[in-house]
């Protein structure tokens, strides 16, 4: 059984459809229809939904988080122990919340349909910002499409709704309840839900998910399911079988060392996003251009290493660092180095059984220059063409070491060895960067897609490397992690 609050409303499922979406159980389960399907693949935003979960407030005690996600890639199992808030609970006594009035006092709305995701987005920034100013209305809104293209009036609604002037609200007034009901909800054992053919087991410890996933071997590991959840709503296939770790607490750690970052990775990319960003403003700046909020909000770092995809964005930038992954398998763990973890396209060397338990991300050294870039045709909300992260250590004008890596190039993100042989002991100049963009043509093969077509792949991970040579040289230009076609 699963239990989870739908606004103030206690509910306990347990014979739910595992590959049910949230979306389709407020639409279809519970008649909420307010919140919209626009594209099943978390792109446009109009099936936004709030999820509220305890977190330290930092004395002592616990506080509600607000978070806003895409519900047509949320699986209902991942609410267990969680508040749901979908657009229907915004409006109180008959009065409308006032992010809904804000909207319609700046005529945010047109034809309508995306304004529910607006609407949740809006109540998301408000929760979660004392006053924000125009950069984290947009950062909250970006992952919000709207067709009839209204975004200035949406913009002056957040501006009103979320400015300094606020009023509380009911969930404001309700906060001490809901925290006590939550801590009564709070899961003390392996929750389950099943629906004779399928299930989705949620483990709360790492020991408890090694013994589930080794007498389940054939068991999907679901984490933010930013990816998994496509095989349901684009696909339409069956995972008869999951494991949710969401709920893995020492897997959502991040812990200092000092000489390392240790990320659980079932962390969500929105908590990564101070520590890395601390030790790497590129990594950081990356980040915020990572998919839309939503997203960051739900995935995951180390989903986004385990799917193998050949265009994540995070794993370009980690094996530049010499980040390493620990895997684990029953009682056993063994570390790998991220550049050895993938083999071919979609293939990794973890072995049935085996999960990513932690990354292993070096801190910082000052003897060393890194840089990332992504290039894309959206400056935002956008998958890359090419991304490119440059590791360098140049002492006295000589390149002592160099790591360069890059996603998009090949069937999985790797290192470009010969570019870097070119770079290592040479004069740090323009001439050894030419001829280390020429050797990058015996690294790298890339394909021609939708996206980009080989040839300009090529030339844009050349002039990535380009790029990292000016910018050293003219420190002044700030123009990293911003390229798009």
């Amino acid at each position: 059984m699963i239990q989870f609050l739908l606004n103030q409303e206690l509910r306990s499922e347990h014979a739910l459809d595992p590959n049910l979406t949230v979306l389709d159980y407020l639409r279809e389960h519970l008649g909420k229809s307010g919140t919209k399907e626009g594209c099943a693949s978390g792109d446009c935003g109009a099936c936004t939904v709030v999820v509220g979960e305890l977190a330290a407030d930092g004395q002592g005690g616990q506080t509600l988080r607000y978070r806003s996600l895409n519900s047509c890639l949320t699986f209902v199992s991942s609410l267990h122990g969680k508040q749901l808030i979908s657009v229907e609970d915004l409006k109180h006594k008959g009065q409308l919340h006032s992010v809904q009035q804000a909207m319609v006092d700046c005529h945010g709305s047109q034809c309508g349909f995306c304004t529910p995701g607006f609407v949740m987005s809006l109540f998301a920034l408000q929760k979660n910002s004392a006053e924000p100013d125009l950069h984290r209305a947009q950062e909250a809104l970006a992952g919000n499409l709207c067709r009839c293209t209204g975004y200035r009036p949406i913009l002056a609604a957040a501006e009103q709704s979320c400015g300094p002037c606020r009023q509380p609200d009911q969930f404001d007034a309700d906060q001490a309840q809901t925290v006590a009901r939550l801590q009564a909800i709070a899961p003390t054992e392996t929750g389950e839900l099943n629906s004779g053919d399928k299930r989705c087991l949620v483990p709360l410890t790492v020991a408890d998910l090694a013994d589930l996933y080794s007498s389940h071997p054939e068991a999907r590991l679901l984490a933010g399911g930013t990816d998994l959840a496509l095989e349901v709503t684009q696909f339409h296939r069956t995972l008869p079988v999951m494991i949710y770790v969401g709920n893995v607490a020492e897997m959502k750690r991040i812990e200092h060392f000092d000489d390392r970052l240790e990320i659980g990775a079932a962390t969500p990319l929105t908590d990564c996003y101070a520590a890395l960003e601390a030790e790497y403003p590129d990594f950081g700046a990356l980040l915020h251009r990572f998919a839309s909020l939503q997203i960051r909000n739900q995935g995951t770092l180390g989903g986004n290493i385990g799917n193998a995809s050949p265009i994540g964005d995070s794993p370009p930038l980690l094996i530049a660092l010499g980040a390493s992954i620990v895997l684990r398998k029953g009682d056993a763990t063994r570390t790998l180095l991220l550049q050895d973890y993938f083999i071919d396209y979609r293939i990794t060397a973890r072995q049935d059984s085996e999960f990513i338990e932690k990354i292993i991300v070096p801190r910082a050294d000052k003897a060393r220059t890194f840089r990332a870039y992504k290039v894309s045709k959206r400056l935002d909300d956008d998958i890359s063409a090419v991304c490119g992260a440059f590791d360098l250590r140049i002492e006295n004008g000589v390149v002592l070491d160099a790591r360069a890596a890059f996603g998009g190039m090949a069937a999985i993100p790797k290192r470009a060895k010969a570019c870097e042989q070119a770079l290592v002991g040479k004069p740090w100049n323009k001439a050894t960067v030419e001829a280390a963009c020429l050797a990058m043509a015996q690294d790298f093969t890339p394909l021609s897609d939708f996206r980009a077509s080989k040839e300009y792949r090529l030339l844009g991970a050349q002039n990535l490397l380009r790029k990292y040579f000016i910018e050293l040289q003219t420190p002044h230009i700030e123009t990293r992690v911003t390229d798009y076609v």
